[in-house]
């Protein structure tokens, strides 16, 4: 057993926590399903170890202060950041501590009050640079807020710095030229996934408590499969995103949450959910904490797996996500293996160009700049290209395909309460990859064709909740994507809420911390 001791300050003095250990205890269910507990030696009172729910009473009856919350933070990210890399452009130690000390003496803003934040670099934090992982914006400073970023401040939450992420967000995999590559803690040599990937494994080392992400292409959920957390996918439109530029067209990406449990995730929705009156196409749901706890008995779900073999699998995938099912089952749900309901080859073709449309759009003016051309990614020229190639008619079928995917995905709704897939369709491959080339023999004839099977969710707009469950025969971990209709994002937070009382896996088997 291999245990490490951290230190961080508290007042004018230190105090020791002892975390990380190599014990792991196997047991056996019906089938071979494994579970595991990982003994660990941390006071209750640990602050880092607290949901976010639970930090928030803790600072809400006074029973620790912002201050220590912030020193705890710190300490943890100086102790473990070194190794995976995840936050980025971190505010000044001495500005940091100021503010906690000014949330202690300051009414109570709202429900993030005194909570230790870092935004993912994509979004405007107002003083800290917006990189987005390329050179051609690193250094550029924030005038202003995004919209979410602004609603996080709002109810309170210090922003301490950024998470890191792929350049322009593309490719699932978080590594780029200005920061660096983002590394998994639970296998320092492979990838975190992306491109939340520095939000995810802040929250799986526990050097933060909530974190924010976005996801066009999965990433809310990839890397909170490889990093055993969870990601929400809001249904398109509940989180507004940017106040300015087109905001009519595009409909693919969206703002969400992430956390260790699904509670947490329903908090943090409320705080970046609801609609503003300058983004059209606004949902207003909100309520997403009460009465989460509900169980799973009679629940409908349907199992897509790997489409009928349309999307290949790395070994192992579908045997652990066939014993999460089992659970599923044990706890009440009615789970059915349905057929492909969609031609596969339709979804992708649709996808691609509706994509590369968008991106085209966003990124036309460092493109026609042939200076900032040459510094822009393969992955980012290719979309490009492939959005100039195309016509409007061409377009036009793309969205129609799209609608019909939309309308039969609402029949199967009308049956299911929720359909799942796995979160992705690989294992987390070598940090110094750029992307995998093939799978199962089946060669990848795109950046991102290894991620195909999240665009059933993304080309509609549906909500979609990563649920971890468990980790394969190398160690590493994985995840399944539940989904629904537009609306059933609570619905969603029900059945991860029954999942994690009944598993808790990111606390049942958090990272080895005997990298620090």
């Amino acid at each position: 057993m291999r245990l490490r001791l951290i230190l961080f300050r508290r007042g004018f003095g230190w105090r020791g926590v002892v975390i990380g250990t190599n014990l792991v205890l196997q047991s056996q269910r019906e089938k071979g399903v494994r579970f595991y507990s990982q003994m660990k030696r941390v006071s209750p009172m640990e602050p880092l170890e607290q949901s976010a729910l639970a930090l928030k009473a803790l600072l809400d009856r006074k029973q620790i202060s912002a201050v220590e919350v912030m020193q705890a933070t710190l300490a943890r990210i100086e102790a473990v950041n070194g190794a995976v890399n995840a936050v980025v452009s971190l505010r000044d130690h001495d500005a940091l501590m100021a503010e906690a000390a000014q949330a202690d003496a300051a009414p109570r803003r709202g429900p993030l009050h005194g909570l230790p934040m870092a935004i993912k670099d994509l979004a405007d934090a107002k003083g800290l640079p917006t990189s987005m992982g390329s050179p051609i914006y690193a250094g550029q400073v924030a005038t202003s807020d995004a919209l979410m970023v602004a609603r996080l401040r709002a109810a309170g939450a210090i922003i301490i710095g950024k998470t890191n992420t792929p350049e322009f967000g593309l490719g699932s995999h978080t590594f780029n030229p200005v920061h660096g590559v983002t590394r998994n803690p639970y296998n320092l040599s492979r990838s975190a996934g992306g491109s939340s990937g520095g939000a995810a494994v802040a929250l799986s080392t526990r050097m933060l408590a909530l974190a924010d992400g976005s996801d066009m292409m999965g990433s809310l959920r990839n890397p909170a499969a490889w990093n055993n957390i969870y990601g929400l996918r809001p249904s398109w439109g509940l989180v507004p995103s940017s106040t300015t530029g087109e905001s009519f067209l595009h409909q693919l990406s969206t703002l969400g949450p992430m956390a260790r449990s699904p509670r947490d995730i329903a908090a943090l929705l409320e705080v970046q959910a609801g609609s503003d009156p300058r983004v059209p196409h606004g949902r207003c749901e909100s309520g997403f904490m009460p009465d989460l706890d509900s169980d799973l008995t009679g629940k409908r779900i349907g199992w897509l797996g790997d489409w009928g073999g349309a999307y290949p699998m790395e070994p192992g995938i579908l045997e652990l996500s066939q014993d999460a099912l089992n659970t599923l089952s044990d706890l009440g749900a009615e789970v059915e293996e349905l057929a492909p309901p969609f031609e596969a080859a339709q979804l992708w073709e649709s996808w691609t160009q509706l994509r590369s449309w968008a991106l085209l759009g966003d990124s036309a003016g460092v493109y026609d700049d042939l200076e900032t051309r040459n510094a822009l990614k393969p992955a980012m020229i290719w979309e490009i290209e492939h959005g100039l190639s195309l016509s409007a008619l061409q377009v036009h079928a793309a969205s129609v395909i799209r609608s019909e995917w939309f309308r039969k995905a609402a029949a199967l709704f009308a049956v299911y309460d929720a359909l799942i897939l796995p979160s992705t369709q690989v294992w987390p491959f070598p940090a110094d990859w750029v992307h995998p080339q093939q799978i199962n023999g089946v060669a990848m004839d795109t950046y991102h064709r290894w991620m195909e099977v999240v665009i059933p969710v993304s080309l509609i707009g549906l909500p979609a909740l990563n649920i971890p469950v468990g980790f394969g025969s190398g160690g590493l971990p994985m995840g399944l994507q539940i989904f629904g209709p537009l609306g059933a994002d609570k619905a969603l937070l029900e059945l991860g809420q029954a999942w994690h009382r009944a598993t808790n896996w990111p606390n049942v088997r958090p990272p080895d911390l005997g990298f620090v």
